[in-house]
């Protein structure tokens, strides 16, 4: 049995149908954080947000968005992470691959920003 309100209940649906009826375009910047972007608004710039994600549980946290509640950004996601065209978390093999915008090479052995981005190399102290 479902511990949540009818109203969220509810609210849970109708993000699930508005993820469903729009358009998305997503890209993870960092593990577990996904800018997602309303492509059928006229100016998607304007409509783009980060849904967060737990990395143990792999549970939807928060958006940014200023709907307080399950939105349709979280549903959204929540679909592209189910059904595998989404990944959320890069494999440990994944951090072996250079990053397309990698210039380590241009740093003289010191690490350029992408591959510290996503764990592929730190920062010297």
């Amino acid at each position: 049995m479902s511990t949540k309100s009818p109203s969220e209940l509810e609210a849970d649906e109708t993000a699930q149908k508005r993820a469903q009826a729009e358009q998305f375009s997503f890209d993870v910047d960092a593990p577990g954080m996904v800018d997602v972007t309303t492509e059928s608004h006229e100016n998607p710039a304007n409509h783009q947000y980060t849904v967060s994600i737990d990395d143990v549980t792999n549970e939807l946290m928060a958006c940014t968005c200023p709907h307080h509640v399950f939105c349709k950004h979280m549903a959204a996601v929540e679909n592209a992470t189910n059904d595998g065209t989404l990944e959320a978390f890069p494999s440990e093999d994944d951090k072996d691959a250079d990053p397309e915008d990698c210039d380590c090479d241009g740093l003289k052995g010191f690490p350029c920003w992408p591959c510290v981005r996503i764990g592929r190399k730190e920062l010297p102290n």
